[in-house]
């Protein structure tokens, strides 16, 4: 197998197990954060502006992860 065909294998199973992470981090956190305003529903804004900020830090996680996919599959023809 050539190089590239590995790189390239390397970055589609890299940018697929980063968005299922961050799919299931999101569910987990959804989930907790559902539970938590069910239980105390006077803190349900805390609770939401939490699941929010920790989304986004999720997804800025991902993002990160699928860049670096790219990166290995851009970079094997430098």
């Amino acid at each position: 197998m050539e190089a590239a065909a590995l790189a390239y294998l390397a970055a589609g199973l890299g940018a697929g197990l980063a968005a299922i992470g961050a799919g299931v981090g999101i569910g987990w956190l959804a989930s907790s954060s559902m539970d938590g305003a069910a239980r105390q529903p006077e803190a349900t804004d805390d609770i939401r502006n939490l699941m929010i900020i920790s989304a986004a830090l999720i997804e800025g996680v991902a993002l990160f992860a699928l860049i670096i996919c790219l990166l290995l599959a851009v970079t094997i023809f430098l």
